[in-house]
């Protein structure tokens, strides 16, 4: 099944799932792509919601990429805003617009914006969720911190429901707490299949929270070109050819064993 036909299903199942349940909350779904998981988000993620991605310090650039794939998907063509903490900008180097590029971004629709420390970045989200031609938010944050507590994530979520704009947590090297955060996530790079080429990113993702249903654990490969999720892609590797004149081999057998002998 391609990405695009699977998309299109996913779609139709949150639909199906959010009429035959009789609620008249409206959730819009955006699918990742990658079929076991979408049907266990019962079709994709919220828009206009909070989601929370945290990693170990070792794997920080493994939960970038997965954050960056997944406001890819859920601003839908529309301006992002990457908001990092100057710590986590010391910590990681500066994003390279050429990479993000790579996984499908566009950079001339990301803004960056730096905040001092948590605090700032905290407020300039709020503000920035308020603006519904955004497509999505990313705050970027180091650390541990007391300023992400019940009532901040509160206020973003509330942001997010009010204009559509979704709000994406990036928290490394942090433990997760309670929030009001709709999924939430660990990442770790994962090993890539054996490949002549540079090959596609490859995570571990593991949802750890999912207000409307269950958890899960997948491995998961982004796919640069289609700009979605998918299950890691087998790529042949060149074999060597056998030997055509048996001859040689024979020889080459006896020259190693009067080696050996």
């Amino acid at each position: 099944m391609d990405g695009a036909r699977h998309s299109m299903l996913a779609r139709l199942k949150g639909e199906i799932d959010r009429l035959e349940s009789g609620t008249t909350e409206t959730l819009r779904r955006v699918p990742l792509g990658h079929a076991e998981a979408d049907a266990v988000l019962q079709g994709g993620l919220v828009q206009g919601a909070l989601h929370e991605v945290f990693c170990d310090g070792h794997h920080s650039a493994a939960a970038t990429g997965f954050t960056a794939g997944v406001a890819r998907l859920l601003a839908e063509q529309r301006f992002l805003l990457w908001i990092r903490q100057d710590f986590s900008a010391r910590e990681n180097g500066e994003l390279a617009m050429e990479g993000l590029a790579e996984l499908g971004l566009d950079p001339r629709r990301l803004v960056m914006v730096r905040a001092h420390d948590a605090d700032s970045a905290l407020r300039a989200a709020a503000d920035a969720l308020a603006c519904n031609g955004l497509g999505a938010v990313i705050t970027e944050l180091w650390g541990e911190t007391r300023a992400f507590d019940q009532v901040a994530s509160r206020k973003l979520t509330l942001a997010a429901q009010d204009s559509g704009v979704t709000a994406l947590m990036l928290r490394i090297a942090a433990a997760p707490q309670a929030s009001t955060a709709e999924t939430r996530w660990m990442v770790r790079a994962a090993h890539s299949p054996p490949s002549e080429d540079w090959g596609a990113p490859v995570l571990e993702t593991s949802l750890i929270r999912n207000r409307h249903g269950q958890t899960g654990h997948w491995i998961m490969e982004w796919n640069c070109d289609a700009c979605h999720f998918r299950e890691p892609q087998t790529h042949s590797r060149p074999v060597a050819a056998e030997v055509a004149d048996r001859s040689v081999r024979t020889s080459v057998t006896s020259a190693e064993q009067r080696l050996a002998g």
